[in-house]
């Protein structure tokens, strides 16, 4: 039965995707600098046999796994390889070796995961008909993001993969289980990088000035009424703002103030409509107000969404490979994943693998210097992915 020699070949190979996994985590690489990460895995690959390797936007890479009848299907399994600039506090023997930068988002996971699905998907490959594309990707902390560079760099053709599949870890699920979630599920994000100019002067006299904190306090209220009476419930969206600088003092008004924030939405029309809103408003407002207003938008990922079809058929072989009570309903999430990128080209489907282990204080979110997972994680997301490409490959 092939469910049972994908489960036998996982568990064969638990402890030395283990011992990837640690070494990656051990030699993290920041966002576009993964020279040495992508060598790595493309030695990886080599020595599974796997030697149809094309590099991709200059740190990443693609594969081919070819089973019988290989242009009969493709499809197309991704994983993403960077860290961020985060000083690990971990107490672990595989604690970064790299000051300052860390796999605290789980891409060494995500990386060693994937490899580990090549190992058993290249020794199965008389086992199926049609090709696996592996997809090793850079850059998914940083805008651009490294999707969109694979996706210019013709990581999506020859071969043309009909679908994408991709995994990433989530602290808040129990190691054993994994969650799916049809239709939209992540948001797009978007950097605001605003500055208001006004006319400085002493705090005692505002009638001499024209207060840029003033101007600002209505601007970030404003702009939050865009987001109440405009966005539709049936699109969720985020409008924050985390960085206020109005470098004065208690009797000095700048003549200046910067702000930096977020703004996240489910609707790629919506989220359009509100970069022009909030543009006009805050400019209207400083001009209204005797100043003016710089406002910039570094536009960032698209919203995620995960084909109903291919996700479906993903969750019912994930059912099959680790049982129902094992296979958990996701709610939306206002996080953005530029596997988004992929979801706006072709079917896409992105699931989460429970890597959270109470009773070894495994409980850290994501980006914080604590992060880690309980690493029976990895033998459970090797064959679940290899699990749910062979059924993907088989289905019409």
């Amino acid at each position: 039965m092939l469910k049972a020699r994908v489960k036998s070949l996982a568990h064969e190979i638990a402890t030395e995707i283990v011992e990837i996994r640690r070494h990656i985590h051990a030699h993290p690489e920041l966002s576009f600098e993964e020279h040495n990460t992508v060598k790595f895995v493309e030695t990886k690959l080599r020595d599974f046999g796997i030697n149809d390797i094309q590099s991709v936007a200059r740190t990443g890479l693609t594969a081919l796994i070819k089973g019988k009848n290989p242009t009969s299907k493709v499809i197309a399994l991704r994983a993403d390889m960077d860290a961020l600039p985060i000083e690990e506090t971990n107490d672990v023997p595989y604690k970064s070796k790299v000051a300052g930068v860390m796999h605290a988002c789980g891409h060494d996971v995500h990386t060693a995961s994937l490899l580990g699905s090549a190992k058993i998907l290249q020794t199965l490959k008389e086992e199926f008909e049609g090709t696996i594309k592996l997809v090793f990707q850079p850059g998914e902390e940083k805008i651009p993001g490294g999707a969109s560079l694979m996706i210019k760099d013709g990581a999506l053709k020859n071969p043309a993969p009909k679908n994408i599949l991709g995994q990433h870890v989530m602290p808040l699920i129990p190691v054993g289980k994994v969650g799916f979630r049809k239709g939209m599920y992540m948001a797009s994000a978007d950097e605001l990088y605003i500055t208001v100019k006004g006319k400085g002067g002493h705090a005692a006299v505002p009638e001499h000035n024209i207060d840029p904190v003033l101007i600002t306090s209505h601007i970030i209220v404003a702009l939050q009424q865009i987001i109440s009476r405009h966005a539709s419930p049936k699109s969720p969206t985020v409008l924050s703002f985390g960085k206020v600088i109005a470098n004065g003092a208690t009797n000095v008004i700048p003549d200046k103030v910067y702000i930096e924030g977020t703004f996240r939405a489910m609707d790629e029309k919506w989220r359009a409509e509100a970069h022009e809103k909030m543009k006009k408003m805050a400019e209207g407002i400083a001009e209204g107000m005797g100043g003016h207003c710089e406002f910039n938008i570094a536009k960032g990922y698209p919203y995620l969404q995960n084909e109903p079809q291919l996700t479906q058929r993903a969750q019912n072989a994930a059912c099959e490979y680790l049982g129902e009570e094992n296979v958990v309903e996701l709610d939306i999430w206002m996080g953005a994943e530029d596997f988004a990128f992929y979801s706006q080209e072709i079917d896409a489907s992105f699931y989460r693998l429970g890597v959270r282990n109470e009773a070894m204080g495994i409980t850290s979110g994501v980006h914080t210097p604590t992060f880690n997972i309980d690493e029976r994680a990895l033998e459970i997301g090797t064959g679940l992915m290899s699990w749910i490409a062979l059924n993907e490959l088989s289905s019409k």
